[in-house]
């Protein structure tokens, strides 16, 4: 395992992509000592912000008040990144494997335009997770990001595969001009959401205030949604999916593109009557 302990919160972003597990691995400990990060303008040492410990491995610990650290897993293979503290912007962006967690908070645009692996926050999360770079016609293309927390603007913008959960509640326009992958919101999100969304799948165990340019279809209890169920249950999310509990209603949209997209909002049943004993 390799240990890299944040000497001092840098004063200006940090742009540290090269601290990922897949480029570590190969790496002696004077190797890693000597890799360059830019502290603003300035190329500087990796052993002049961290304490080092460890080498030669695709297990990587970074503890420490990362919120100006940028970049921390850029285009991981494999291996597995935890980060003890909050961690900046663009974390896990364009990874393409492996396994990132967090157990802090993440700022904008953690695993944009990522095509696999795994992205856990434990605590809260900003905006574009998932999302497409400005001028990109396509966000994540595979993979799972999982928030605890709430999540900020433009969830899974112009996502095209994939699975983002978001365990609080999610800010304006998620899930804008999705084209594929399925959201999964288990507190609901504020306003817009699925606009302009082509095709894709966004859940709520929550009611929505939807655009009007999305139409109710109908009530159902759809087999895929009991397969994503199953997916999640071993990362301790569950997702309702029995016809004993409830069912889903459907709503088509957004049909001001045209698109092809489906919003479902989780009714759970109603609770039966409390008997009343006859005296």
């Amino acid at each position: 395992m390799i240990r890299l302990t944040l000497k001092r919160p840098p004063a200006v972003p940090l742009e540290a992509e090269v601290l990922s597990p897949s480029l570590l691995a190969g790496l002696s400990h004077t190797e890693i000592c000597g890799l360059h990060l830019y502290h603003g303008k300035r190329r500087m040492r990796v052993d002049e912000f961290f304490d080092v410990e460890g080498e030669r491995s695709s297990t990587v610990d970074i503890t420490g008040d990362l919120r100006r650290v940028r970049w921390l897993g850029r285009g991981m293979t494999d291996g597995t990144l935890t980060i003890h503290g909050s961690a900046g912007m663009h974390l896990g962006a364009r990874m393409k494997g492996g396994r990132i967690e967090v157990f802090g908070n993440a700022d904008d645009w953690v695993g944009a335009e990522m095509t696999n692996g795994l992205v856990r926050i434990h605590g809260h999360a900003g905006g574009q997770i998932g999302g497409a770079y400005r001028g990109s016609l396509r966000g994540m293309k595979n993979g799972t990001i999982i928030v605890e927390g709430t999540a900020g603007l433009e969830v899974g913008l112009r996502m095209r595969r994939g699975t983002i959960v978001i365990g609080g509640r999610v800010r304006d326009f998620c899930g804008l001009q999705m084209k594929g992958g399925t959201i999964i919101l288990l507190d609901g999100a504020e306003i817009r959401t699925g606009a302009w969304m082509n095709r894709g799948t966004i859940l709520s165990l929550r009611s929505l205030k939807l655009l009007p340019t999305f139409r109710f279809a109908c009530y159902d209890n759809p087999t895929f949604i009991g397969v994503h169920a199953r997916f999640l249950k071993p990362l301790g999310i569950r997702l309702p999916h029995a016809p004993t509990e409830g069912s889903w209603a459907r709503y088509c949209g957004d049909f001001c593109v045209p698109g092809k997209g489906e919003i479902f909002i989780w009714h759970p049943a109603a609770a039966p009557e409390p008997a009343v004993s006859e005296l």
